[in-house]
């Protein structure tokens, strides 16, 4: 059965933000939403070996999300491949999925002719890869430095399972138990 994933190589990551403009462009977001900024952490070190950590964030995706089962009209589903997502037509903006997500990737923003607000968020760009099968979510196609890796984490031969099986990689806020199916390969800093 496919789960999709995303590995996010922090070593890698140069804070460029071409995903977040990628993102941006493909879901013809407004200006106040972003699915996934990148958080910068300051300087760290001591010259000359001082670094810099970027964190690329986006929906986790979870295998057990909050978000979902708290959702009273059903607009917030997750599909049998681990993606998680918002039917917009169900949605009534309640933000009952907003306060339930412990990453605080789901915004509400008005749309359309009859300006209907609903939740949106990072979808692994379901709609793109349905369009063109085989394609990547566009802010994996779009880092330039390889950073971002996308795909099926119950293939044994796709980069994303070999990554999480013989690296070390985290994921953020474990303790709540909703299993984040995005990884980072953390940028430990130090000398390049």
């Amino acid at each position: 059965m496919t789960r999709y994933a995303m590995v996010i190589d922090q070593r890698r990551c140069i804070g460029c933000h071409s995903c977040t403009v990628a993102c941006r462009t493909w879901n013809d977001l407004p200006l106040d939403i972003i699915y996934n900024p990148v958080v910068t952490e300051g300087a760290q070190g001591k010259w000359p070996h001082v670094h810099r950590t970027y964190t690329p964030t986006l929906c986790m995706h979870c295998a057990n999300p909050e978000c979902v089962p708290c959702c009273p009209t059903g607009a917030s589903q997750q599909d049998d491949d681990g993606v998680v997502w918002v039917d917009s037509k169900k949605c009534m903006a309640c933000k009952v999925c907003v306060n339930a997500c412990p990453y605080g990737m789901r915004d509400t923003s008005v749309l359309g002719p009859r300006l209907h607000r609903f939740v949106r968020k990072c979808t692994f760009c379901k709609d793109r890869r349905a369009e063109e099968p085989g394609s990547m979510p566009y802010c994996v196609q779009t880092c330039h430095q390889k950073a971002r890796i996308f795909g099926d984490l119950d293939d044994p031969n796709s980069e994303v399972s070999k990554l999480v099986n013989s690296l070390h990689t985290e994921r953020l806020f474990t303790e709540h138990g909703t299993e984040p199916q995005v990884y980072y390969i953390p940028d430990l800093g130090g000398q390049r």
